[in-house]
């Protein structure tokens, strides 16, 4: 039939995966690095996902295309959920057992150097952390960007310490951000949040995540961004 639908410049997509947070029937997601529509029947064409691209890289068009089916929609958005679920249960893998770290004051490294983490807990990836692990209840929340540690060298000291950290990449992660972190805000109480975030266009899909989050929850909780750049200085705070 022909009707509007969704399409998708990749010359333009930069990948940050803001549409995927987005659209709410799961049409969309980035494969290789560009956002793809992984099926005409998922796409209402309602565009719902046009403004919140930072790259103009989204718009309507009219096509050819199979009919919006709402209830194929339902049963994938259930199956999504249900893989996220089983992933974390897989073998009962080690990666996703949730425990506190207590550490010391000082750990000796091998060559006379002091090297200090302030990681908190385990684990810190945001699609193996359990919603309701007990160290999210009454923290500090910092939400980083995975380069974000390697770009900045002080990134232990000045932003993790006496904080729960967990950190994802929006442009290489096939993850609902935006969900995961609503359900942390409504299963504990978050005294604030941090945002440590790239300069690149990119990593703005995690900062939008923490915004879609903050509505979903119905919670006011302060919060900040702090962007770093690719030299490793503080852009913005």
């Amino acid at each position: 039939m022909l009707r509007k639908i969704v399409k998708i410049d990749e010359e333009k997509c930069n990948g940050c995966g803001i549409c995927i947070t987005a659209c709410q029937e799961g049409a969309l997601r980035i494969i290789d690095g560009k956002a793809k529509l992984i099926s005409d029947s998922y796409c209402d064409g309602l565009g719902a996902c046009l403004p919140d691209c930072p790259a103009g890289a989204i718009s309507v068009i009219e096509r050819h295309a199979a009919e919006f089916d709402e209830v194929a929609v339902k049963e994938h958005l259930a199956q999504e959920k249900t893989a996220v679920s089983s992933e974390k249960l897989l073998c009962g893998c080690p990666g996703t057992h949730a425990k506190v770290i207590a550490r010391k004051a000082e750990i000796s490294h091998p060559q006379g150097k002091v090297a200090k983490s302030e990681l908190r807990q385990w684990p810190c990836q945001l699609r193996l952390v359990s919603a309701d692990a007990q160290y999210f209840d009454n923290s500090h929340l910092l939400v980083a960007a995975d380069c974000c540690a390697y770009a900045y060298a002080n990134v232990h000291d000045e932003f993790m310490r006496n904080k729960i950290t967990v950190i994802g990449c929006p442009k290489l992660d096939d993850t609902d951000y935006a969900a995961k972190l609503t359900d942390i805000l409504r299963l504990n109480e978050i005294k604030s949040i941090t945002v440590l975030r790239m300069e690149v266009p990119c990593c703005g899909g995690i900062v939008n995540a923490v915004k879609e989050a903050l509505a979903r929850s119905g919670k006011l909780l302060p919060w900040r961004v702090v962007i770093i750049g690719t030299d490793g200085s503080i852009c913005e705070d």
